[in-house]
Protein backbone atom coordinates (compact mmCIF):
# COMPACT_ATOMS: atom_id res chain seq x y z
CA UNK A 1 0.00 0.00 0.00
CA UNK A 2 1.69 3.37 -0.82
CA UNK A 3 2.28 5.76 1.61
CA UNK A 4 -0.63 7.59 3.61
CA UNK A 5 -0.82 11.61 4.26
CA UNK A 6 -2.22 11.49 8.29
CA UNK A 7 -3.46 15.00 8.96
CA UNK A 8 -5.30 16.86 12.48
CA UNK A 9 -8.48 18.75 11.05
CA UNK A 10 -10.34 21.26 13.88
CA UNK A 11 -13.13 23.74 13.36
CA UNK A 12 -11.44 26.16 16.02
CA UNK A 13 -13.96 24.99 18.70
CA UNK A 14 -13.63 27.01 21.80
CA UNK A 15 -12.02 25.07 24.46
CA UNK A 16 -12.05 25.21 27.95
CA UNK A 17 -9.11 25.71 30.71
CA UNK A 18 -8.27 23.55 33.77
CA UNK A 19 -11.04 25.05 35.59
CA UNK A 20 -13.67 24.00 33.08
CA UNK A 21 -14.35 27.95 31.93
CA UNK A 22 -14.27 28.34 28.22
CA UNK A 23 -11.22 31.09 27.26
CA UNK A 24 -11.90 33.42 24.88
CA UNK A 25 -11.68 33.33 20.90
CA UNK A 26 -8.64 34.79 20.97
CA UNK A 27 -7.23 32.42 23.65
CA UNK A 28 -8.30 29.78 21.37
CA UNK A 29 -6.68 30.17 18.02
CA UNK A 30 -3.56 30.75 20.17
CA UNK A 31 -3.83 27.51 21.85
CA UNK A 32 -4.51 26.24 18.36
CA UNK A 33 -0.84 27.42 17.35
CA UNK A 34 0.35 25.27 20.14
CA UNK A 35 -1.30 22.29 18.80
CA UNK A 36 -0.01 22.48 15.61
CA UNK A 37 3.44 23.25 16.65
CA UNK A 38 3.02 19.93 18.71
CA UNK A 39 1.84 18.24 15.24
CA UNK A 40 4.52 19.45 13.61
CA UNK A 41 7.01 18.42 15.89
CA UNK A 42 5.74 15.20 15.97
CA UNK A 43 5.95 14.69 12.33
CA UNK A 44 2.13 14.82 11.28
CA UNK A 45 1.77 15.66 7.90
CA UNK A 46 -1.15 18.04 7.60
CA UNK A 47 -2.94 20.51 9.86
CA UNK A 48 -6.42 21.41 8.76
CA UNK A 49 -7.96 24.93 9.92
CA UNK A 50 -11.87 25.06 8.87
CA UNK A 51 -14.04 28.31 8.16
CA UNK A 52 -16.67 29.19 10.47
CA UNK A 53 -19.05 31.98 11.46
CA UNK A 54 -20.22 30.80 14.81
CA UNK A 55 -19.77 31.40 18.24
CA UNK A 56 -18.71 27.79 18.90
CA UNK A 57 -15.71 28.47 16.87
CA UNK A 58 -13.00 30.77 16.73
CA UNK A 59 -11.99 30.55 13.01
CA UNK A 60 -13.62 32.19 10.63
CA UNK A 61 -10.38 33.49 8.67
CA UNK A 62 -8.26 30.35 8.17
CA UNK A 63 -5.80 31.95 5.94
CA UNK A 64 -4.80 34.11 8.53
CA UNK A 65 -4.30 31.38 11.22
CA UNK A 66 -2.47 29.29 8.49
CA UNK A 67 -0.30 32.75 8.20
CA UNK A 68 0.32 32.64 11.93
CA UNK A 69 1.20 28.60 12.05
CA UNK A 70 3.26 29.21 8.26
CA UNK A 71 6.30 30.97 10.56
CA UNK A 72 5.76 29.10 13.56
CA UNK A 73 6.28 26.01 12.02
CA UNK A 74 9.19 24.08 9.82
CA UNK A 75 7.44 20.97 7.67
CA UNK A 76 3.52 20.24 8.13
CA UNK A 77 1.39 20.91 5.25
CA UNK A 78 -0.63 23.82 6.34
CA UNK A 79 -4.73 23.48 4.98
CA UNK A 80 -8.43 25.18 5.11
CA UNK A 81 -10.93 22.47 5.70
CA UNK A 82 -12.98 24.08 4.24
CA UNK A 83 -12.48 27.29 2.73
CA UNK A 84 -16.54 28.59 1.64
CA UNK A 85 -15.55 29.40 -1.79
CA UNK A 86 -19.40 30.29 -2.39
CA UNK A 87 -18.96 33.34 -0.16
CA UNK A 88 -15.42 34.79 -0.96
CA UNK A 89 -13.83 35.98 -3.96
CA UNK A 90 -12.34 33.47 -5.54
CA UNK A 91 -8.88 36.47 -6.66
CA UNK A 92 -8.87 37.31 -3.15
CA UNK A 93 -8.69 33.55 -1.71
CA UNK A 94 -6.48 32.49 -4.43
CA UNK A 95 -4.14 35.70 -3.37
CA UNK A 96 -4.61 34.93 0.33
CA UNK A 97 -3.37 31.02 0.06
CA UNK A 98 -0.36 32.08 -2.20
CA UNK A 99 1.07 34.33 0.54
CA UNK A 100 0.55 31.40 3.00
CA UNK A 101 2.03 29.72 0.39
CA UNK A 102 4.97 32.16 0.41
CA UNK A 103 5.57 32.23 4.27
CA UNK A 104 5.21 28.78 4.71
CA UNK A 105 8.16 27.58 1.68
CA UNK A 106 5.16 26.20 -0.17
CA UNK A 107 3.50 24.34 1.91
CA UNK A 108 0.10 25.48 2.11
CA UNK A 109 -2.92 24.21 0.55
CA UNK A 110 -7.07 24.59 0.28
CA UNK A 111 -9.98 22.69 0.55
CA UNK A 112 -12.76 23.99 -1.41
CA UNK A 113 -16.02 23.74 -0.29
CA UNK A 114 -19.74 25.19 -0.74
CA UNK A 115 -19.86 24.83 3.68
CA UNK A 116 -22.59 22.97 5.17
CA UNK A 117 -23.30 26.19 7.41
CA UNK A 118 -25.15 28.79 5.92
CA UNK A 119 -24.29 31.50 8.41
CA UNK A 120 -21.98 33.47 6.15
CA UNK A 121 -24.14 34.08 3.37
CA UNK A 122 -25.92 36.79 5.14
CA UNK A 123 -23.21 38.03 6.63
CA UNK A 124 -21.39 38.53 3.46
CA UNK A 125 -24.56 39.66 1.23
CA UNK A 126 -25.53 36.05 -0.90
CA UNK A 127 -28.56 34.73 -1.45
CA UNK A 128 -29.03 31.30 -0.57
CA UNK A 129 -31.31 30.89 -3.46
CA UNK A 130 -27.79 31.19 -5.34
CA UNK A 131 -25.97 28.64 -3.45
CA UNK A 132 -25.42 26.60 -6.25
CA UNK A 133 -24.42 28.91 -8.80
CA UNK A 134 -22.21 30.33 -6.24
CA UNK A 135 -20.06 27.54 -6.25
CA UNK A 136 -20.09 26.73 -9.97
CA UNK A 137 -19.68 29.42 -11.09
CA UNK A 138 -17.00 30.38 -8.69
CA UNK A 139 -14.60 26.99 -8.88
CA UNK A 140 -14.76 27.59 -12.03
CA UNK A 141 -13.20 31.16 -12.17
CA UNK A 142 -10.65 29.54 -9.08
CA UNK A 143 -9.59 26.86 -11.66
CA UNK A 144 -8.52 29.57 -14.05
CA UNK A 145 -7.26 31.35 -11.81
CA UNK A 146 -4.64 28.36 -10.57
CA UNK A 147 -2.71 28.56 -14.28
CA UNK A 148 -1.40 31.35 -13.17
CA UNK A 149 -1.84 32.98 -16.27
CA UNK A 150 -3.89 35.97 -17.38
CA UNK A 151 -7.26 35.22 -16.65
CA UNK A 152 -10.75 36.06 -19.49
CA UNK A 153 -13.97 35.26 -17.23
CA UNK A 154 -17.32 36.09 -16.57
CA UNK A 155 -20.19 34.83 -15.11
CA UNK A 156 -23.28 36.00 -12.84
CA UNK A 157 -21.93 36.43 -9.78
CA UNK A 158 -18.95 39.02 -9.70
CA UNK A 159 -17.64 41.09 -12.02
CA UNK A 160 -15.85 39.85 -15.02
CA UNK A 161 -12.26 39.50 -15.25
CA UNK A 162 -10.24 40.39 -19.30
CA UNK A 163 -6.88 39.68 -19.32
CA UNK A 164 -6.59 40.21 -15.45
CA UNK A 165 -3.56 38.92 -14.47
CA UNK A 166 -3.13 37.81 -10.12
CA UNK A 167 -0.50 38.42 -7.57
CA UNK A 168 1.70 37.11 -5.47
CA UNK A 169 2.37 34.25 -8.01
CA UNK A 170 3.52 30.69 -6.47
CA UNK A 171 6.69 29.42 -6.61
CA UNK A 172 5.55 25.63 -7.48
CA UNK A 173 1.56 26.25 -7.72
CA UNK A 174 -1.22 25.94 -5.11
CA UNK A 175 -2.48 22.25 -3.91
CA UNK A 176 -6.34 22.33 -4.11
CA UNK A 177 -8.78 20.06 -3.01
CA UNK A 178 -12.51 19.56 -2.80
CA UNK A 179 -14.72 18.70 0.16
CA UNK A 180 -17.63 16.70 -0.72
CA UNK A 181 -19.87 15.91 2.09
CA UNK A 182 -21.95 12.76 0.08
CA UNK A 183 -23.43 14.76 -3.18
CA UNK A 184 -22.50 12.54 -6.44
CA UNK A 185 -22.76 15.67 -8.23
CA UNK A 186 -20.31 17.60 -6.44
CA UNK A 187 -17.87 14.42 -6.92
CA UNK A 188 -18.38 14.69 -10.49
CA UNK A 189 -17.50 18.01 -10.49
CA UNK A 190 -14.38 17.40 -8.80
CA UNK A 191 -13.29 14.96 -11.27
CA UNK A 192 -14.11 17.32 -13.77
CA UNK A 193 -11.92 19.85 -12.53
CA UNK A 194 -9.17 17.41 -11.81
CA UNK A 195 -8.76 18.01 -8.25
CA UNK A 196 -7.75 15.73 -5.53
CA UNK A 197 -11.23 14.75 -3.28
CA UNK A 198 -11.70 15.04 0.47
CA UNK A 199 -14.81 12.96 1.61
CA UNK A 200 -16.34 14.22 5.22
CA UNK A 201 -17.74 11.25 6.64
CA UNK A 202 -18.53 11.87 9.97
CA UNK A 203 -21.43 9.78 10.70
CA UNK A 204 -22.53 6.07 9.78
CA UNK A 205 -20.06 3.46 8.74
CA UNK A 206 -17.24 4.84 6.02
CA UNK A 207 -18.08 2.03 3.84
CA UNK A 208 -21.36 3.71 2.55
CA UNK A 209 -18.91 6.08 1.09
CA UNK A 210 -17.24 3.56 -1.27
CA UNK A 211 -19.35 4.38 -4.11
CA UNK A 212 -18.04 7.44 -4.04
CA UNK A 213 -14.93 7.23 -4.54
CA UNK A 214 -15.47 4.51 -7.53
CA UNK A 215 -17.35 7.25 -8.77
CA UNK A 216 -14.94 9.66 -8.56
CA UNK A 217 -12.20 7.47 -10.35
CA UNK A 218 -14.94 6.61 -12.99
CA UNK A 219 -15.45 10.45 -13.89
CA UNK A 220 -11.76 10.89 -14.11
CA UNK A 221 -11.06 8.40 -16.72
CA UNK A 222 -14.08 9.41 -18.49
CA UNK A 223 -13.28 13.14 -18.60
CA UNK A 224 -9.42 12.37 -18.75
CA UNK A 225 -8.49 14.46 -16.04
CA UNK A 226 -6.06 13.45 -13.28
CA UNK A 227 -6.56 11.10 -10.50
CA UNK A 228 -5.50 11.89 -7.23
CA UNK A 229 -5.54 9.89 -4.14
CA UNK A 230 -9.00 10.68 -2.59
CA UNK A 231 -8.88 11.67 1.27
CA UNK A 232 -11.14 11.43 4.27
CA UNK A 233 -11.87 13.42 7.15
CA UNK A 234 -13.88 12.04 10.30
CA UNK A 235 -13.85 12.84 14.09
CA UNK A 236 -11.87 11.37 16.62
CA UNK A 237 -10.33 11.56 19.63
CA UNK A 238 -7.55 9.94 21.24
CA UNK A 239 -6.62 9.72 25.03
CA UNK A 240 -4.83 7.01 27.29
CA UNK A 241 -7.44 4.47 27.42
CA UNK A 242 -10.69 4.37 26.31
CA UNK A 243 -13.07 5.65 28.64
CA UNK A 244 -11.16 8.86 29.18
CA UNK A 245 -11.03 9.58 25.38
CA UNK A 246 -15.04 8.58 25.66
CA UNK A 247 -15.76 10.65 28.37
CA UNK A 248 -13.57 13.37 27.27
CA UNK A 249 -15.45 13.94 24.27
CA UNK A 250 -19.20 12.53 24.55
CA UNK A 251 -20.40 15.83 26.91
CA UNK A 252 -18.73 18.75 24.79
CA UNK A 253 -19.98 16.64 21.48
CA UNK A 254 -23.41 16.46 22.62
CA UNK A 255 -23.81 20.50 23.40
CA UNK A 256 -22.30 21.13 19.93
CA UNK A 257 -24.15 18.42 18.50
CA UNK A 258 -27.66 19.10 19.82
CA UNK A 259 -27.25 22.94 19.53
CA UNK A 260 -27.07 22.25 15.62
CA UNK A 261 -29.34 19.83 15.44
CA UNK A 262 -32.06 21.72 16.84
CA UNK A 263 -31.68 24.15 13.81
CA UNK A 264 -31.83 21.36 11.60
CA UNK A 265 -34.81 19.06 12.99
CA UNK A 266 -32.05 16.59 14.61
CA UNK A 267 -33.48 14.43 17.78
CA UNK A 268 -30.79 15.16 20.67
CA UNK A 269 -28.14 12.73 19.92
CA UNK A 270 -27.98 9.75 22.79
CA UNK A 271 -25.27 8.18 24.76
CA UNK A 272 -26.00 4.91 23.08
CA UNK A 273 -25.94 6.41 19.15
CA UNK A 274 -22.48 8.10 20.24
CA UNK A 275 -21.31 4.62 21.54
CA UNK A 276 -22.34 3.03 18.46
CA UNK A 277 -20.77 5.15 16.21
CA UNK A 278 -17.30 4.96 18.65
CA UNK A 279 -18.03 1.44 18.03
CA UNK A 280 -18.72 0.97 14.63
CA UNK A 281 -19.56 3.75 12.84
CA UNK A 282 -16.89 6.91 11.61
CA UNK A 283 -15.73 8.23 15.35
CA UNK A 284 -12.09 7.52 15.91
CA UNK A 285 -12.26 7.51 19.96
CA UNK A 286 -10.14 5.74 22.23
CA UNK A 287 -7.05 4.99 23.27
CA UNK A 288 -3.93 5.07 20.84
CA UNK A 289 -4.29 1.32 20.20
CA UNK A 290 -8.11 1.28 19.61
CA UNK A 291 -8.28 4.42 17.35
CA UNK A 292 -5.31 3.09 15.18
CA UNK A 293 -6.85 -0.34 14.88
CA UNK A 294 -10.11 1.60 13.44
CA UNK A 295 -8.55 4.23 10.79
CA UNK A 296 -6.30 1.40 9.90
CA UNK A 297 -9.70 -0.88 9.32
CA UNK A 298 -11.18 2.18 7.47
CA UNK A 299 -8.20 3.30 5.32
CA UNK A 300 -7.96 -0.05 4.03
CA UNK A 301 -11.09 -0.64 3.15
CA UNK A 302 -12.17 2.38 1.53
CA UNK A 303 -8.33 2.79 -0.32
CA UNK A 304 -7.96 6.49 0.65
CA UNK A 305 -4.63 7.89 0.51
CA UNK A 306 -5.23 10.84 3.24
CA UNK A 307 -7.09 10.16 6.33
CA UNK A 308 -7.38 13.50 8.73
CA UNK A 309 -8.72 13.05 12.22
CA UNK A 310 -10.95 16.75 13.45
CA UNK A 311 -9.55 16.59 17.03
CA UNK A 312 -11.71 19.14 18.40
CA UNK A 313 -15.21 19.01 19.47
CA UNK A 314 -16.87 21.52 21.89
CA UNK A 315 -15.44 23.15 24.73
CA UNK A 316 -12.69 20.43 25.73
CA UNK A 317 -10.28 21.27 28.08
CA UNK A 318 -6.58 22.53 26.69
CA UNK A 319 -4.81 19.81 28.36
CA UNK A 320 -6.78 16.89 27.01
CA UNK A 321 -6.65 18.49 23.37
CA UNK A 322 -2.92 18.61 23.07
CA UNK A 323 -2.83 15.08 24.86
CA UNK A 324 -4.93 14.04 21.65
CA UNK A 325 -2.76 15.75 19.59
CA UNK A 326 0.31 14.19 20.84
CA UNK A 327 -1.20 10.54 20.60
CA UNK A 328 -1.92 10.92 17.92
CA UNK A 329 1.38 11.95 16.10
CA UNK A 330 3.38 9.70 18.68
CA UNK A 331 1.54 6.99 18.73
CA UNK A 332 -1.40 6.33 16.44
CA UNK A 333 -0.05 7.26 13.11
CA UNK A 334 3.19 5.05 13.46
CA UNK A 335 0.75 2.23 14.69
CA UNK A 336 -1.60 2.61 11.19
CA UNK A 337 1.38 2.64 9.33
CA UNK A 338 2.42 -0.45 10.76
CA UNK A 339 -0.95 -2.21 10.37
CA UNK A 340 -1.47 -1.24 6.72
CA UNK A 341 1.82 -2.56 6.19
CA UNK A 342 0.70 -5.89 6.88
CA UNK A 343 -2.37 -5.81 5.13
CA UNK A 344 -2.69 -7.23 1.66
CA UNK A 345 -2.79 -4.76 -0.98
CA UNK A 346 -6.40 -5.13 -2.23
CA UNK A 347 -9.03 -2.64 -4.16
CA UNK A 348 -11.94 -1.10 -2.59
CA UNK A 349 -15.04 -3.24 -3.48
CA UNK A 350 -16.56 -2.10 -6.82
CA UNK A 351 -19.76 -0.12 -6.62
CA UNK A 352 -19.68 1.61 -9.99
CA UNK A 353 -23.12 0.40 -11.43
CA UNK A 354 -24.29 1.91 -7.95
CA UNK A 355 -23.84 5.59 -9.57
CA UNK A 356 -24.40 7.09 -12.65
CA UNK A 357 -22.17 9.59 -14.25
CA UNK A 358 -24.01 13.06 -15.72
CA UNK A 359 -23.50 15.88 -16.67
Amino acid sequence: MPDIIFGLDTFGDVPSDDTGVQVSHARSIRQLVDEAVLADELGVDVFTVGEHHRPEYSVSSPETVLAGLATATERIRLSSGVTVLSSDDPVRVFQRFATVDALSNGRAEVILGRGSFTESFPLFGYDMADYDVLFEEKIELFARLLRETPVTWSGTTRAPLVDADVFPKTEHGLTTWVGVGGSPESVVRTARYGFPLMLAIIGGQPERFTPFLDLYRRATEQFGTPRHPVGMHSPGFVADTDDEAREAWFPHYKVVRDRIGALRGWPPVTRAEFDHEVESGSMYVGSAETVAQRIARSVHTMGVGRFDMIYTSGAQSMRSRLRSVELYGSTVVPRVRELLADMPSSPAPDALSLIHISE
